[in-house]
């Protein structure tokens, strides 16, 4: 049964030419080949004798995703929709700004964790994403981007990444290396709900990549009703993982804060907020709600969102106002494949 090739790391592909009895200076070639030069097929790999191209293609293939709908944004940000095996449905996003380009990547086939605001669980659960279809979102993100470049991958798409760990961490090694796409460990960022085992394993990982934690509300009974993740790690919890988190690794952590109108944008919240995060070296990103038609949510009006961020700052929180992208093309997580799915 052939498999995709990038489900092996450099070193597993070296192994594999050894017992194949081939040089494993050929394994460096071929990550060049897919990462760099971005080859659909063994025969593009013309520096490899044809024995051992036939031998790849015998064994392996290159890609697993196929294209069902690609949307294009006034702003610049392209989404789009993949399917895998079967029925199931992936997203991936391209989010250009001024001097980088970001591909957000999704882990899983929908989020198991039913977050009350977010598109992503509502289809349910399927699976979690193997190593290589994760690197194929990048791939495709990347041959896909202006001048064909990406400088930054982040892990926000549909689906948990701690729920994923291994394939995660596995994808994040061969983003990383200089054999394969070469980004820095800095410019690639795990997005969580908040699953201390995963951060803690995050904390011992040699990877100086970053972290960014969900976290929507300052207190437990209103961050329990809109990300039920909560009643498991509750905050008291989180926040201790979190502080010896930045012990260990000496890495500053972002929390990802969605203001909901009546809610969570409240003064009162943001100064919770404040003494909750108090003494850890954070910083938050203040996020719009992105309305979705199913969900009763609202985005905060213009002084909710200015006096939230005030008080922050007063509060000596530091913060910004994440730009909301692709709002045209339904760019937030789940949004395309919830919409694909119902038509």
């Amino acid at each position: 049964m052939l498999r995709n090739i990038k489900e092996l790391s450099l070193r597993e592909l070296e192994e594999l030419l050894e017992q194949w009895r081939q040089p494993r200076f050929h394994a460096v070639q071929i990550f060049s080949w897919i990462y760099q030069k971005g080859v659909l097929s063994f025969e593009e790999m013309s520096d490899l004798a044809l024995p051992l191209r036939n031998k790849l293609k015998e064994n392996f293939y290159l890609f697993d995703l196929k294209l069902l709908k690609a949307l294009g944004s006034t702003d610049g940000t392209k989404k789009f929709l993949f399917a895998l095996e079967g029925v199931n449905l992936v997203e991936a996003v391209i989010i250009p700004t001024e001097g980088r380009v970001t591909g957000c990547i999704s882990t899983q086939v929908g989020c198991k964790f039913s977050c009350a605001f977010c598109a992503s669980g509502m289809l349910g659960f399927k699976r979690s994403l193997s190593t290589a279809e994760i690197l194929d979102e990048v791939l495709y993100l990347k041959s896909h981007s202006e001048r064909h470049k990406l400088t930054h991958v982040v892990f926000m798409g549909t689906g948990e990444p701690l729920d994923n760990y291994d394939n995660v961490i596995k994808a994040i090694r061969i983003i990383n290396t200089p054999q394969g796409l070469n980004i820095g460990a800095r410019r690639i960022t795990i997005s969580t709900c908040g699953i201390i085992p995963g951060i803690e394993r995050m904390s011992q990982e040699d990877l100086q990549i970053e972290l960014s934690i969900s976290l929507h509300a300052p207190d437990d009974k209103t961050r329990s009703a809109l990300m039920p993740i909560n009643r498991k790690y509750p905050l008291k919890e989180l926040i201790k993982a979190c502080h010896k988190y930045v012990e260990r690794t000496n890495r500053q952590i972002t929390f990802e804060y969605i203001l909901i109108q009546g809610v969570n944008c409240q003064v009162q919240k943001a100064k919770e907020l404040a003494r909750l995060l108090k003494g850890l070296n954070c910083k938050v990103n203040i996020i719009i709600y992105n309305a979705i038609k199913e969900l009763a949510f609202r985005p905060p009006g213009k002084l909710e969102l200015l006096f939230f961020k005030d008080t922050l700052i007063k509060s000596g929180v530091h913060c910004i106002i994440r730009k909301e992208r692709g709002g045209d093309i339904d760019a937030a997580c789940g949004q395309l494949r919830l919409l694909h799915t119902k038509g």
